[in-house]
């Protein structure tokens, strides 16, 4: 005979079984806590090993050095100190597949090895030299495509000079790329995003660098993603001391620096990479199929190994304790969180989805310990995670059973601005669609919004600016001539696109260098398929520095942007209340932080008297206007007038405004007015 389960019968199943995975969750990290306590002492002197393992210099320069290699038979250190003789300095094994080398110093009292001079290690009867992964600095010659690894011990270490700023209550995130912050068609260098980029990203009005493709990467067009030494500063941009000069100087600034950080997966590379440290497949990583990425071309970690967390959770202490990063960014996290990967599924939204079999508890318990080792060490760290599955509870505490993320990147906002601009003409934009995508998410979850990140700019798409206004940026951008309706109707979308992401889509906005002046074309890094070109793997910042061209326009409307939230708070407040989506009017109205948003998106009609609902009754005035002719705009609203509330109930609020000033069109002039 046949059964049903009604709705709320089904609903109490689920929660149950939600809550059994949720504590089963809790219980294995809370285990693993008891592990570490146990048998290392607790997490504090566990994620400290990158002070045991590699090379370390004692007190009376002996050298000691120590890998974990469990299926090596033999060890060897050998390189300019000895010569490059492949045997006569051989490790000793230990437990646990443990190996260590003591090296006196010598005669004069000064260590064996000196700094900058090159080391390798290699295995008993094979002539592949490795790299320690636990490395600090690997360089490699300019017609090599091997690393060296690098003793790196400067006699006049970089000292700190500056705190830690304060954790941001609003944080507007400048997403960056040290190699390719010039204009010149080279790698960049630490030094000049220092004394260049830092300036600029202060005038900008972000208080937060997000850093990509620090981690060493043997191959520099992964953008930083295929990641061969955890532990060093790319080389190609300069020394760990110049880098942390940088961080340094930015926090003189009052800008705190997150680091892209990749432990979603590893290089395939064996003599410059973890792949096969010790002659396995499984050192670091899941052994045969599991253990790699079938669209990536990586190594998968095992995250329930005992030395693989010793790893990862050391190498995120060694970025915040040496180098004093403020936080994360973690990439891949759908990756992590699944055993299919994210690879051919796709994700409604449905819980079943992000609880069962296909979920990796191994690595969901490996974040959850990263956040709670973090945030437990360093109050104001900030971490956030890369997920486009939407899986629940990864910005709640962990003590609820959350992973413990403090914001997750929006990443259907930018994709909902490429579809449009793409496939739908200006009369048939969704206000609806729009809003809904920018408000899609979890009440209490915190989203980095973002209207186009570097993977839009990759080769295969384009930025904003160039979807907006294609060939017309090589011709039509000085000021000298007046503008043509695409590039009027560009520089007015560009503005109203990134602040409507900016003020409706999160508690936390991103943006790619330079994308904030509207950066004309795509990235694309030197490779063989375009001759090892750089003329698209740079910033053309010289577009913002010519008057006469119009980049700076929109570079002045992004600082004012960023001026305006930082004067008002919006990315810190409740979620807006929105009043008015209105298809015909192709008009979006909405109320955050006791500031009134009022954007008009029809490509012809224009509207006066248009009355507003408010909440808080009295004067408001114009604070940011997309029509100020600083910004590229026609300069039509007098910004001396004043506003005042009337008692009429409009739109469920109490109060109403009537503008009284032209809502001017798209086509003639796209028209923001922030209300205060």
């Amino acid at each position: 005979m046949a059964t049903s389960i009604n709705i709320q019968e089904w609903a109490a199943v689920f929660k149950c079984k939600l809550n059994f995975e949720i504590s089963k969750t809790i219980l294995r990290v809370n285990k693993q806590l008891t592990l570490l306590e146990e048998a290392e002492g607790g997490f504090d002197q566990f994620t400290r090993s990158y002070k045991s393992y590699g090379v370390q210099r004692m007190p009376d320069n002996s050298l000691v050095f120590k890998e974990w290699a469990p299926a090596a038979e033999a060890l060897f250190l050998t390189g300019d100190f000895n010569g490059w003789d492949n045997f006569s300095h051989p490790y000793t094994k230990k437990e646990f597949g443990k190996w260590e080398l003591h090296i006196p110093p010598k005669e004069d009292k000064t260590p064996a090895v000196a700094h900058n001079s090159k080391l390798k290690v290699s295995r008993s009867g094979e002539r592949l030299f490795r790299i320690s992964p636990w490395a600090k600095y690997v360089t490699r010659h300019e017609k090599s495509v091997i690393y060296d690894w690098v003793h790196w011990d400067p006699p006049q270490p970089y000292i700190h000079k500056h705190p830690r700023p304060q954790k941001p209550r609003s944080l507007r995130i400048y997403e960056s790329h040290v190699g390719i912050a010039s204009p010149e068609g080279k790698v960049a260098s630490y030094s000049n995003f220092t004394h260049n980029v830092l300036p600029r990203i202060k005038d900008l009005g972000y208080n937060c660098i997000q850093l990509m493709a620090i981690m060493e990467h043997a191959y520099y067009a992964s953008f930083g993603y295929q990641v061969t030494s955890f532990f060093a500063a790319s080389s190609r941009c300069g020394t760990p001391e110049e880098l942390k000069e940088l961080i340094d100087v930015a926090h003189s600034l009052g800008i705190i620096v997150l680091l892209d950080v990749v432990h979603s997966h590893a290089s395939k590379n064996t003599e410059d990479g973890l792949n096969h440290f010790d002659g396995s497949d499984s050192c670091f990583f899941h052994s045969g199929p599991r253990g790699e990425h079938s669209l990536w071309d990586s190594r998968l970690f095992n995250y329930s190994g005992w030395e693989v967390l010793r790893f990862l959770l050391s190498n995120l202490r060694w970025w915040m304790e040496e180098y004093r990063f403020d936080g994360f960014r973690f990439d891949g996290v759908s990756s992590m969180l699944y055993h299919h990967h994210g690879i051919g599924s796709g994700f409604s939204g449905d819980y079943a989805e992000y609880f069962g079999l296909q979920v990796d508890e191994d690595s969901l318990v490996y974040l959850m310990l990263a956040n709670h080792i973090l945030h437990t060490l360093y109050e104001d760290c900030i971490t956030i995670a890369e997920d486009v599955s939407g899986m629940p509870t990864l910005c709640c505490p962990i003590q609820g059973g959350g992973l413990g993320f403090d914001y997750r990147l929006a990443m259907a906002i930018p994709d909902k601005w490429i579809q449009i601009l793409k496939e739908f003409k200006d009369e048939d934009w969704n206000m609806g669609n729009i809003v809904f995508t920018m408000t899609n998410r979890r009440y209490g979850e915190k989203c980095i919004a973002y209207a186009e990140s570097h993977d839009q700019a990759l080769v295969g798409d384009k930025t904003l600016a160039f979807w907006l206004m294609d060939k017309d940026m090589y011709t039509n951008m000085s000021t000298s001539i007046p503008m043509n309706s695409v590039i009027d109707r560009g520089i007015q979308l560009h503005k109203m696109i990134r602040l409507l992401t900016h003020s409706l889509g999160g508690e936390g906005y991103l943006n790619f260098m330079g994308n904030e002046f509207g950066h004309p074309e795509w990235l694309d890094f030197p490779r063989v398929g375009n001759n090892e070109s750089y003329h698209y793997a740079r910033r053309q910042f010289n577009l913002v520095d010519t008057d006469h061209l119009r980049y700076w326009q929109l570079y002045a409307f992004d600082r004012d942007m960023n001026r305006t939230e930082d004067k008002y708070g919006w990315l810190a407040a409740p979620p807006a209340y929105i009043s008015v989506k209105h298809e015909g009017d192709k008009v979006i109205v909405f109320e955050r932080a006791n500031v009134i948003f009022i954007f008009n998106f029809h490509p012809t009609n224009s509207y006066s008297n248009y009355r507003v609902a408010v909440g808080p009754p009295g004067k408001y005035k114009i604070k940011l206007d997309s029509d100020g002719i600083q910004y590229g705009g026609h300069g039509r609203l007098d910004h001396n007038t004043e506003f005042f509330t009337e008692p009429m109930e409009f739109n469920n609020l109490p109060n109403s405004i009537s503008t009284r000033a032209v809502l001017s069109s798209v086509k003639l002039e796209c028209n923001i007015q922030l209300l205060q």
